[in-house]
């Protein structure tokens, strides 16, 4: 194969001008995403040097994600998409500028920062299910997948240069600065999305409160397609999560030598920037799912390994293969979904991914570290990645249907797969939409997921 056929395809910001525009705007407001969170943190431990506090700042981030979210998907799923956007672009835009002003006048109470936090997070609670419709309505179907690694790998540049420009900026000009660029960010959000056509619901609208919610639940549990590649998702968060036994391992195997704990949580980001990167290969061949399979099972499976290794680089190379596979997953989750997902229930779907998405790695990391307190870090490594691979082969097995998936028509109206048993809700499970990894959706500065070192998840921009 090519070179050219194997690097990122680049058709979407050929052929789309909106969308080019659209993925600037998003890209420069992630970046003064990771900054404000960044800073957040900072601000909070300058003040009070208390652990606690620095915990909750993540508590101001999740609960309106979790609390708003599904409500949310909604709400969206019956509105114009474009004008929600739009004014949560204006929101969020408004809490950073409040920040910038505290930052600046500073003595300022924690509890107030972490309101203006909590608030902008339930914005971000509304904007993420109306941007999940954006990708699949503004492309041809066969360049979706292409679209979403764009995302993909401009979240990811973007989560390693944030935390980096935070740093500068806040040691040249202090907090307020770092708040006021992100407010400036989201004007051009705003004028990337200002381009956009109307995006109402195609269909019949959500039904308002409870009955739509459950709505969504029902398609999620239903449509096996989709089911599965959530549960796949699912089970590689929850079972092998890695980051939270770094520490312990990196004490076990290589002495607790700081500079090794930075380089595990770099690798899993060097990975998934290479994988998108050179996902071309992937996004052009057009069969997301069993390429979701092979990757997450690739996942655990170099999670266990990284677990058995007791050289550092070999280590490292097992790490670096973990975050590519995880790229490569995520990738092809979200393709599955949001080519599969009818677009009226395509903002419930996405925003039960973020819900899904704050609790996941979570429960993964808490699983990793019971099983390290009962046994060593090296044990929960292991079990977890193994216990990922038979989750994932059980998922394939028992789906074949998961096994051919292409990114045809959307949802049941295409002929695609639905079971006929009554809707559970919570059988689904997965991260996010369109940007960063799973392992990215929280970072300590440099990497990777929620762990006992890591701040929370950047709010979909």
């Amino acid at each position: 194969m090519r070179l050219a056929g194997t690097l990122v395809d680049l058709r979407p910001l050929r052929t789309s001008p909106v969308f080019r525009r659209l993925l600037f705007g998003r890209t420069v407001s992630t970046l003064g995403g990771f900054m404000t969170m960044v800073t957040v943190l900072y601000q909070v431990w300058d003040t009070t040097h208390s652990a606690v506090w620095s915990g909750a700042v993540g508590l101001a981030q999740a609960l309106p994600m979790v609390g708003v979210g599904l409500f949310a998907g909604a709400w969206v799923d019956r509105a114009d998409r474009r004008r929600v956007y739009l004014g949560t672009n204006v929101g969020q835009a408004v809490c950073s500028a409040l920040l910038a002003v505290q930052g600046f006048t500073g003595h300022v109470p924690v509890a107030l920062v972490l309101a203006l936090v909590a608030v902008q997070a339930s914005f971000a609670a509304v904007s993420a299910p109306a941007a999940g419709v954006f990708v699949p309505r503004l492309l041809p179907k066969d360049q979706v997948a292409a679209g979403l690694a764009l995302h993909q790998i401009t979240g990811q540049a973007m989560m390693l240069l944030g935390p980096a420009v935070a740093g500068l900026v806040l040691g040249w000009w202090g907090i307020g600065v770092c708040y006021l660029f992100d407010a400036l960010s989201f004007g051009l959000s705003f004028y990337g999305a200002f381009g956009l056509p109307a995006l109402p619901p195609q269909g019949e609208g959500a039904r308002p409160g409870l009955h739509g919610v459950l709505d969504g639940l029902r398609f999620l549990t239903g449509h096996r397609v989709v089911r599965g590649a959530l549960v796949t998702d699912l089970a590689a968060t929850v079972l092998a999560m890695p980051v939270s036994l770094f520490p312990l391992v990196n004490t076990e195997r290589f002495g607790g030598d700081p500079r090794f704990l930075g380089l595990f949580l770099s690798a899993l980001a060097v990975g998934g920037v290479t994988a998108t990167a050179l996902s071309g290969a992937v996004t052009r061949r057009g069969r997301p799912g069993p390429v979701m399979l092979c990757a997450s099972g690739t996942w655990g499976l170099a999670l266990a390994g990284f677990g058995l290794t007791t050289s550092v680089w070999a280590g490292l190379a097992m790490l670096v293969l973990a975050g590519a596979a995880d790229a490569v997953a995520v990738l092809s989750r979200s393709t599955i979904v949001q080519t599969l997902t009818p677009d009226a229930l395509l903002g419930r779907v996405t925003a039960a991914e973020l819900v899904v998405g704050q609790a996941g790695p979570h429960l993964g990391n808490l699983r990793g570290g019971m099983v390290a307190g009962w046994s060593s870090g090296a044990t929960a490594l292991v079990s977890g990645g193994l216990l990922c691979l038979a989750a994932v082969t059980a998922v394939g097995a028992s789906t074949p249907e998961l096994r051919g998936a292409k990114p045809a028509g959307p949802g049941p109206e295409a002929g695609d797969p639905v079971d006929t048993a009554p809707a559970r809700p919570g059988l689904d499970g997965s991260v996010g939409g369109d940007g960063p990894t799973r392992e990215a959706a929280a970072i300590p500065g440099p990497a990777s997921d929620t762990s006992g070192t890591a701040p929370e998840p950047l709010p979909e921009r």
